[in-house]
């Protein structure tokens, strides 16, 4: 039995066989795509577990890959290689859709600690996790009220499972950030309020007197099922 299914796309053939040779010997289904467009295909016909993309790309930029594949899917966990390693182009990377982002050259460790990450972000513990009337579904990536799936945005989502993966450990802002952004920024501190406040009013009985998703003040957010 494999760990999942990885898309590799990169058009450097000495980095592709690299990939390939590696998540397989670390027990990954390992798909290929040359150029944009081979990629885009193979999203068309199967959905993989996640995929590695590289921006600099024949046919099809990775970027207008990652813009045409978030349109049907938010879900799917996406690591970008690349050469172009501004932070700037990083920005651009993540805002377009990415969930992580690795400048080449880099190491195979790195890479597979960045893959192993990303899976467990998106997969979490086996068990679903309930408060009041509301059920976490890590598996699905759902949320339900009494069997009736409670509309979550990809970030409210995202910082909701990461919270209830941790449960009971105050999470400082800047965690949230790296781990549901995929970068630090100190004038983005607003933007976690800003979902947790959202988050609150979706699933507290009373979003002015939460429960579950708890406020310590200096520290961070902290989930109590």
């Amino acid at each position: 039995m494999t760990k999942g299914r990885i898309l590799v796309v990169e058009d450097d053939v000495a980095i592709l066989e690299a990939l390939r040779e590696k998540l397989r010997r670390e027990d990954f289904e390992v798909l290929v795509a040359r150029d944009g467009e081979e990629a885009r295909d193979r999203l068309s016909d199967l959905r993989p577990d996640l995929v590695i993309l590289d921006i600099m790309l024949p046919r099809l930029d990775g970027l207008s890959v990652l813009r045409w594949l978030r349109k049907f899917d938010r879900e799917l966990p996406v690591l970008i290689i690349s050469a172009r390693g501004r932070e700037d182009e990083k920005v651009e990377g993540l805002k377009a859709g990415a969930d992580d982002y690795l400048a080449k050259p880099f190491g195979l460790k790195e890479l597979m600690a960045r893959v192993e990450s990303l899976l467990r972000r998106t997969r979490g513990p086996e068990g679903p996790v309930e408060f009041g009337d509301i059920r976490v579904d890590f598996h699905a990536r759902k949320v339900l009220r009494r069997g009736k799936e409670v509309h979550l945005s990809k970030k409210e989502l995202e910082i909701l499972l990461h919270l209830a993966r941790h449960r009971g450990r105050v999470i400082p802002r800047q965690e949230i950030l790296e781990s549901v952004w995929g970068y630090f920024a100190e004038s983005a501190d607003r933007a976690v309020d800003f979902h947790i406040l959202n988050l609150r009013k979706k699933l507290e009985a009373d979003p002015g007197r939460p429960r579950h998703l708890v406020t310590q003040h200096g520290l961070g957010y902290q989930f109590l099922p």
